[in-house]
């Protein structure tokens, strides 16, 4: 916990955890005020865990969650009420703090100085020249004086984002090209899956940000507001803008946790797990190893969300080690999918059923979660008929594996970048923004109908970084993503179901059927998950190298 001081009575701090309370409390603050939203970052506790943590320690606690740069002058002045009732001295925290300095200049505006604002916060490490304009441009944003320009500007330092940088640099290692992330680490988030299963460790998945991104950009470590496509702008927090000359939009996807009822309050015990969270991957198999008899329910929600096997996967391996401890029998394993099908392309059901009668599970379409009440081990879920009828099903469980509703980040939904499902809306093939011809598009927060993998990501980089290239007269050809994605689905410890595909479902094998057969489960596919794929990502992937990725010129 890095707590920075901005008067005698508020300091703010990037994200806390938990284990910080008692840290906090020593050092004698009184209140905690918390103005992250849940489900900013995969490795983001909940509001609900901080707020046990800080009661049980004493301390008052605020829950004031603002978007990233969103904030208004009703949330300043929220957070301005909050500081005059609360016990002092406050803490408040964000992501990186900066929200939560910006609500504490603007709530500071009409009794203290502009200049004076200014310099304790800069004292802090935070810029507010941003919101001091803002402030006296009658709250719009100053467009015409950016605090940097760049020729491409890439938002998000995830898998998409940083391979498609070194993509762009392998080609022209001269091009001036920035990233914009707030994260201080990258995961590799395909390994959730097998720390949940026991194969990995947390800690094989996860790299320092700056070891990962390519030395030769600009790392802007800030969080992204919203878009000026208009003035070739992206607004960043603290009302600061960074004009480019093209830009790509790759941040990720949101997982809206607060979208089930009481998950955030028990996630992490109570039996409620998830791999789609990187604390919470070795809970799920903390889970798995205890359970000896029982009820094991498992979760998918509405489409589209990150890796659509995710869900099976952890329920494959789960009964998998059941079987293999000769608990199996005890076990009673409930998939419950809001969808209607086991997955979206038919030819790999075959194979997956064969599973589903191994395990003896039950499955359960047309099935989305609504609620669950941890303490009580209890889950609701919304039943759809075949006549458009809904009812409520209630079921017990000693462990439930939830994978949570999935949406575009909010500054995406909210932006002129968006279509009107929210997602950034771009050409399939060319991956261009359909509107604003110098944006790109590629990763899970695109509409292109693909899976949302990373191996979508590793074919979709290659196309971006030529079309770009040759939006900039410094390519040869427009080159097209084909809806490539694959979902190596782990059937079983040791072997695996290799679903390669692109658009319309069309069958799309890498390797011949001698080497791996994606139709049938495979010790030669788990070795490609387990030892292949993880050094792919990390020295090919997001080192440029497109091994098995080059892209197609456009017929």
């Amino acid at each position: 916990m890095n707590a920075k001081k901005l008067s005698e009575e508020v300091s703010v701090s990037p994200q806390i955890m938990p284990a910080d309370i008692a840290a906090i409390a020593a050092q004698g603050f009184k209140t905690i005020v918390c103005n992250r939203p849940d489900g900013e970052g995969t490795d983001q506790p909940l509001f609900a865990e901080i707020e046990a943590a800080a009661r049980a320690a004493g301390l008052s606690v605020r829950y004031i969650p603002v978007s990233t740069g969103k904030v208004t002058d009703e949330d300043a002045a929220a957070f301005g009420d909050a500081l005059s009732q609360m016990p002092k001295p406050v803490l408040a925290y964000c992501r990186t703090g900066t929200r939560s300095t910006t609500l504490w200049a603007l709530s500071e505006g009409a009794r203290r100085p502009a200049a004076e604002i200014a310099e304790r916060a800069k004292a802090a490490g935070y810029d507010v020249s941003g919101v001091l304009s803002r402030i006296s441009n009658k709250g719009l944003i100053d467009t015409d004086h950016p605090v940097a320009s760049h020729d491409i500007v890439i938002v998000g330092g995830g898998a998409a984002g940083a391979a498609v940088a070194a993509s762009l640099l392998r080609r022209r290692p001269n091009l001036d090209i920035a990233v914009i992330e707030p994260a201080e680490t990258h995961y590799y988030q395909p390994g959730w899956t097998m720390v949940g299963g026991g194969v990995f460790q947390k800690e094989e998945t996860a790299k320092a940000m700056g070891a990962v991104l390519p030395r030769r950009v600009t790392w802007i470590k800030a969080a992204v507001a919203g878009f000026e496509p208009e003035a070739n702008c992206v607004v960043i927090e603290g009302c600061r803008t960074i004009r480019y000359k093209h830009l790509v939009v790759c941040p990720g996807i949101k997982l809206n946790w607060d979208g089930v009822e009481g998950l955030s309050q028990t996630l992490g015990k109570n039996g409620v797990t998830s791999n789609y969270r990187y604390d919470l991957a070795p809970y799920t198999w903390e889970l798995v190893r205890s359970l000896r008899s029982g009820r094991a329910i498992f979760t998918q929600p509405p489409m589209p969300i990150k890796c659509a096997g995710a869900p099976q996967k952890a329920m494959y391996l789960a009964a998998d080690h059941w079987l293999r401890k000769k608990c199996l029998k005890d076990i009673d394993i409930g998939f419950y999918n809001a969808g209607g099908v086991l997955f979206g392309v038919a030819d790999y059901v075959p194979a997956l059923m064969e599973y589903v009668k191994r395990y003896d599970v039950t499955l359960n379409f047309n099935h989305t979660l609504l609620a669950v009440d941890g303490p009580a081990k209890k889950a609701w879920f919304k039943k759809a008929g075949a006549d458009g009828a809904a009812e409520t099903i209630e079921t017990s469980f000693d462990m439930i594996h939830v994978c949570p509703p999935q949406q575009a980040p909010d500054f995406v939904r909210s932006s002129p970048l968006a279509d009107t499902a929210g997602w950034v809306d771009v050409d399939p093939a060319t991956l261009r923004h359909k509107r604003y011809p110098n944006i790109f598009g590629l990763g899970d927060a695109s509409n292109t109908p693909n899976a949302k993998t990373a191996a979508a990501a590793r074919k979709q980089a290659p196309v971006c970084a030529e079309n770009i290239l040759f939006d900039m007269g410094l390519g040869s050809a427009l080159c097209a993503y084909d809806g490539y994605g694959s979902c190596p689905l782990t059937v079983e410890r040791g072997k695996i179901v290799l679903a390669e595909f692109c658009y319309g479902g069309k069958l799309a094998p890498s390797f011949p059927k001698y080497i791996i057969d994606g139709m049938q489960p495979s010790r030669a596919a788990w070795i490609l998950k387990e030892r292949i794929l993880p050094p792919i990502y990390w020295k090919a992937m997001l080192k440029g190298r497109e091994w098995m990725a080059r892209p197609k010129v456009m017929a």
